[in-house]
């Protein structure tokens, strides 16, 4: 069939097969017009295909995305800078790429770290980062240290049981985050502050205004974990970073406000390289963060006879807080205040005590938390005739010994016949609740896929434009073993299929849904056969009879 290509004011016309690949259309138009293309490691430059607002992918088909006689598809020339390093984060199964300077290579690991956490959202206190080879690697040592090159992937790990409680501060889930904490108080405290942190990163209202009321100050320091704070020397230097910090770098107005107007105190609050949250807004670019906070600084508090400029104010009310700290501490027993851990304390010395930032989940992790949560039986043990039972009450004043394990009588077959006939309709109530809440279950995937307009016309419609597609029609149940090898459910490449058939925004709702169908289809086949189309359906043949359906709609 001929179809047309549209390339830097040209309009060429071509012959290709239906079931051509979109990555031999681009090797013929890259012969055709002459275009270099290159791949190093400073970066790509490479051909685009769109065709109805989408960019078609080199392992589709031409027939698998509806593309027909006279088509017209339209090529670019990208390029790309490839990234120095990748990080693959434990928590969100996502990896970032580091877009810096080849340099950076010969930087500290500490600054690669204070760049991840501008990215992530997450203090430098709660992760680390591992080699390939799972080494832990140090803030005082270099990258090249560790043989990172271009292009090497890295890990990143954090506390072990904390991965649900990270990604529901990541989502803003106040209830999962509350499901997540620690029994111990010392990192309760500092989870705390960790979630304020991550809330006022991202804007979570709902979940700020939870850490505030557990205590969490915006003008606190985040800190490092109960576990590293006797080895303050050795810190990260961001370890002193403020919720207020992360809000101002992040451009959080409502968090910005919400936080001074808990305490003016973060109009002053400075990071460990002497910035207040002004400088940092300013440094970012939030315009309307700074305006507020230059504002703000600028104005007056009034009382009933005097008027004090907000610098001022500030200043006594610290030199107000440090004196009162400085008479809670002489009224205290001890003789010398105590900073870092204490005797009892669980600490962790790099590099001689067993890791505990792998990223188990909290369920897997061997901690005090997990231990407290699930009871443990004392082991059972025959009592002898000379012990006494400690609970007369509770067991007979018989001889233990003579005490056997008795059963229930058996019932007659009339009871047992009955009791069988009541399981089966209990059975049966189950299923058909289990259908109901399917129903509507099921349409919770839906908002992620675009629906067509609902029709306001009166005129009747053919009856099968009334039936609303479900995204279980696109996949069959007998693929038991799809999941195994794709790595999503039926259910799931299906909503995955509706989700990239979406991209091509020119086509109506109905054509976009009979190409997700061709990707669907063409998906199972590719990983139940091998070395040809020997599914149930072809979908080059499917394509063709769509393509000659009349449309509606």
């Amino acid at each position: 069939m001929r179809i047309f290509i549209a390339f830097e004011g040209s309009f060429e016309s071509f012959e290709v097969s239906a079931d051509e690949t979109v990555q031999a259309v681009k090797l013929m138009i890259k012969d055709y017009f002459r275009i270099p293309v290159s791949e190093d490691e400073q970066g790509r430059r490479y051909l685009e295909l769109r065709y109805a607002g989408a960019a078609l992918e080199d392992s589709w088909s031409l027939a698998d995305v509806g593309i027909s006689f006279c088509s017209t598809l339209k090529c670019f020339v990208k390029e790309e800078d490839k990234p120095t390093l990748y990080v693959f984060n434990a928590v969100t199964q996502e990896t970032m790429w580091i877009m810096e300077n080849a340099s950076l290579l010969g930087k500290k690991v500490s600054e690669l770290r204070t760049l991840i956490s501008l990215r992530c959202g997450f203090p430098v206190s709660v992760f680390c980062l591992r080699t390939p080879r799972g080494l832990e690697m140090y803030d005082c040592n270099t990258l090249r240290d560790y043989q990172a090159d271009t292009g090497t992937t890295l890990r990143l790990d954090v506390w072990d049981g904390w991965k649900e409680f990270l990604m529901g501060c990541l989502l803003g889930q106040k209830l999962k985050v509350q499901r997540y904490l620690s029994n111990e108080k010392l990192v309760l405290k500092y989870q705390k502050r960790v979630a304020l942190y991550i809330a006022a990163f991202y804007g979570y209202i709902e979940l700020t205004e939870w850490a505030l009321k557990q205590g969490a100050q915006p003008n606190q320091a985040v800190g490092a974990h109960p576990y590293r704070a006797w080895c303050q020397e050795a810190l990260h230097a961001d370890v002193s970073k403020c919720p207020v910090h992360a809000a101002a770098e992040a451009g959080q107005l409502l968090i910005l406000k919400a936080f001074v107007n808990s305490s003016v105190l973060c109009l002053e609050c400075r990071d460990a390289a002497g910035q207040t949250p002004l400088a940092i807004a300013f440094k970012h670019k939030h315009k309307d963060c700074g305006l507020y906070l230059l504002s703000k600084m600028w104005s007056t508090v009034s009382f009933l006879k005097i008027s004090v400029p907000m610098r001022i104010y500030i200043k006594i009310k610290q030199w107000v807080l440090r004196a009162q700290s400085r008479n809670l501490y002489n009224t205290r027993l001890c003789g010398a205040r105590v900073s870092g851990a204490k005797v009892g304390d669980t600490v962790m010395v790099d590099g001689f005590t067993k890791p505990k930032m792998t990223s188990k989940s909290w369920h897997k992790a061997e901690n005090k938390d997990c231990q407290s949560t699930v009871g443990k039986l004392p082991p059972l043990k025959e009592q002898t005739a000379s012990k006494k039972p400690i609970n007369p009450l509770a067991i007979p004043q018989q001889d233990t010994r003579e005490q056997t394990l008795r059963f229930p009588q058996l019932a007659d077959t009339n009871t047992f016949s009955e009791l069988q006939r009541r399981q089966q309709q209990n059975r049966k109530n189950m299923i058909a609740t289990s259908r109901k809440k399917e129903k509507f279950i099921k349409n919770a995937y839906l908002p992620q896929v675009p629906l067509p307009p609902v029709s306001r016309v009166g005129y009747s419609h053919p009856s099968f434009y009334y039936a609303a597609p479900r995204a279980d029609f696109l996949l069959s149940s007998s693929f038991t073993s799809f999941s195994e090898h794709s790595g999503r459910t039926p259910r799931e490449n299906a909503i995955h299929c509706l989700a990239v058939a979406s991209a091509f925004k020119e086509k109506r709702w109905l054509q976009q849904l009979g190409i997700a169908r061709v990707l669907a289809k063409k998906s199972i086949s590719n990983l139940t056969t091998q070395g040809g189309q020997t599914a149930r359906e072809n979908p080059l043949e499917t394509a063709q009879e769509k393509s000659s359906q009349p449309q509606f709609g």
